[in-house]
């Protein structure tokens, strides 16, 4: 038991800063501030996405409104253990949903699979052309265990001076 404590201490320390935090924990930093969003319709909220917890959490708060009444907020982490990113999603209208994911080629994706009149389904979230000031997210679905997805939502973000 020892040596598999050991080893797993000096796997993360290898992949660690000087600060001790992971690299891989850092993935998310590019979403980290306070934006501006738009989508289809005209549509538009805000979202602010701060670190907490010793930088090694990702806290969402997300409003929609005027647009929609959705309001809800994420927790994101990086887990070792897993080497894959988990969200847990909250919100005014009761929803909770659970995601899995990593960052890979220039992408975030977090996904999840669900159950609606027993037919099986998957979601999933993809922030892709990442830069400094701005960023795309979409809310994808797909019936067929991933051979094709279809985009339900697309947010635009733009960073807030």
């Amino acid at each position: 038991m020892f040596s598999i404590i050991f080893f797993v201490t000096l796997l993360a320390a290898q992949n660690s800063d000087s600060t001790g935090i992971t690299l891989r924990s850092r993935e998310f930093d590019f979403w980290v501030g306070e934006w501006d969003l738009s989508w289809a319709g005209g549509g538009k909220g805000i979202n602010s996405i701060r670190k907490t917890l010793d930088n090694m959490i990702i806290l969402e708060n997300f409003d929609g409104t005027p647009s929609m009444k959705l309001r809800g907020m994420s927790v994101s982490a990086f887990s070792p253990q897993t080497s894959k990113w988990h969200q847990t999603w909250v919100d005014n209208n009761g929803g909770y949903l659970d995601f899995v994911g990593e960052f890979e080629n220039g992408k975030m994706t977090l996904q999840r699979e669900f159950t609606v009149g027993g037919k099986k389904s998957l979601q999933r979230m993809v922030w892709y052309n990442i830069s400094t000031d701005e960023l795309d997210w979409n809310w994808e679905r797909s019936d067929d265990d991933g051979k094709s997805w279809k985009t339900l939502w697309s947010i635009h973000y733009s960073r807030k001076e």
